[in-house]
This record gives structure tokens, sequence and C-alpha cells, in this order.
């Protein structure tokens, strides 16, 4: 902790430094180990998911041996490009209004 450091020579200090240097250089090893370990599953992951997804657009849109992806690739083309989908706005439907209006209590629906 470093409350008893007074005491010590200099050769000690850095045989002191040198000892915490080398467990810091092994906790940091370590961390970049479960790092690397944590990056390798959810690759592994990720592509689970990608197969599942073609799949399931195989069963969705019933494609054969030779399907075209919606981003134009056919199955010897690299599926693994990002696929950008846009949202649009639901399209309003005309709805007829009656001929007759409907009373309901002092309201008037038309």
């Amino acid at each position: 902790m470093g409350e008893e450091l007074s005491n010590l020579g200099i050769k000690d200090l850095q045989s002191l430094e040198n000892q915490l240097e080398m467990s810091l250089r092994g906790v940091r090893m370590k961390k970049d180990q479960i790092l690397m370990d944590e990056i390798q599953e959810l690759k592994r992951k990720g592509n689970l998911i990608h197969q599942e997804n073609m799949e399931l657009y195989k069963k969705v849109y019933g494609v054969n041996r030779n399907f075209v992806h919606p981003n134009g690739l056919t199955n010897g083309q690299d599926l693994h490009v990002p696929v950008y989908l846009q949202l649009s706005q639901p399209q309003q439907q005309a709805y007829e209004t009656p001929t007759r209006a409907t009373k309901l209590g002092r309201l008037q629906l038309h």
C-alpha cells in the first residue's frame, strides 16, 4: 500500500517496482485474453444468427438452390455485406363516409 516505504533502500524500491510492473503486465495480458475470448464468442454468435437469418429468409421467400438475395447477391457471393433498410410511413386508406349520420346522445357522427 506504500505506507512503509521510507525504510527501503534504492535497490529494494527498484525490486518492488519491478515486481509491480511484472504483476501489472500479467494482469493486462489476462485482461487482453479475456477480451479476445469474448470477441471470438460474439463473432461466433453473430455467425450463428446470420445463418439462422438466412435459413428463415429461405423459408419465408421459398428460395431454391440458386436464390438471389434481396441485395442482389447469389449463393456464391459474399452474403456478409450490410443490407440497408428504409422505413416508410403506412399508406392511408380512403374510408367511405356513411350516407346517413349516426346519433350518439347529443353527438352526431358523420
